[in-house]
């Protein structure tokens, strides 16, 4: 079943505002490898500086899973634990527990959540505990390889009893204004060499979804939605994106670099986002949302 959902605005409408750059095939979408974090770790408090914007789709996922009663649920890649806190509020009783790659994460959702079991855990080689109810993943399958990413799922799916859940949702963002611009600056700057394999593989369509998990399930659900975020000016879209998309291409930079790159970056970004009538700007942000059910 694919179901596309769409607020406020047509998506004819947000493309009449944006660049032409979005039509070239120039701004073509990387390879990277595995959540391209390679020396640094994710900042919490840097993720979180837009946290209601980034659960919404968490609790958007978690609404359409048709459990009521989960005994095992698994977060994964659950950040500081927003949508960890999303799942305790609607299964108290399940046991539940989180998984993330960053150490930096993990520390602030145990701050938050000290009453929950979480780890530091590679996704593609994580042991889940037996009879896995739901696995539920918001926003990081889209940083494994593109290779990966459907056998990972499988792989967890195979643990699961009859009736069993993994829901997911991931941003299918690589060509809004935000990411293409990101790959526009990388590539023009002296940093070219530096960047030039850094990037995101992009996902699979909803078509090759389908038919990957199919066999597995009883019923897959696809859906799409379009958010559009309210922010306070285009360098607050900066500081959005420096929480998770812009990171592998200013960790490898210098200083000096950095502010260079993020200085051409917001001056492209005031090109693209049109301001509105109050001087916001508005944040154009598709998710993917995929929810199978175990055979």
């Amino acid at each position: 079943m694919f179901t596309y959902t769409h607020s406020l605005f047509t998506r004819r409408t947000l493309l009449s505002m944006k660049s032409p750059l979005l039509e070239s095939s120039r701004y073509r979408v990387l390879s990277s490898s595995s959540r391209v974090m390679s020396k640094t770790d994710w900042s919490a408090s840097q993720y979180l500086k837009f946290e209601d914007e980034r659960t919404m789709p968490a609790r958007d996922l978690l609404a359409r899973v048709p459990l009521q009663a989960p005994r095992r649920v698994v977060d994964l890649g659950c950040g500081p634990g927003n949508s960890t806190a999303v799942l305790a509020h609607r299964y108290p009783n399940a046991h539940l527990v989180g998984m993330d790659s960053s150490p930096d994460m993990i520390q602030k959702a145990k701050a938050t959540l000290p009453a929950y079991e979480f780890s530091v855990e590679d996704l593609r080689s994580y042991s889940p505990p037996p009879s896995v109810d739901l696995f539920f993943s918001n926003a990081v399958l889209q940083w494994l390889k593109k290779e990966e990413r459907i056998a990972v799922v499988k792989d967890l799916m195979e643990t699961q009893p009859s009736g069993g859940v993994f829901a997911f949702q991931v941003p299918d963002n690589l060509m809004e204004p935000s990411h293409v611009l990101m790959r526009e600056v990388a590539g023009s700057g002296p940093w070219a060499s530096t960047l030039s394999d850094v990037g995101r593989d992009t996902f699979q369509s909803p078509h090759e979804i389908y038919n990957e998990l199919k066999d597995l399930s009883s019923e897959v659900k696809i859906f799409r939605t379009e958010y559009y975020h309210s922010l306070e000016d285009h360098s607050a879209i900066v500081e959005w994106v420096k929480g998770t998309g812009l990171r592998p291409y200013v960790d490898p930079l210098s200083p000096q670099e950095q502010e260079a790159f993020l200085r051409e970056y917001l001056k492209r970004l005031e090109s693209a986002y049109p301001k509105l009538v109050d001087g916001r700007v508005l944040l154009p942000y598709p998710r993917l949302f995929v929810i199978a059910v175990r055979k």
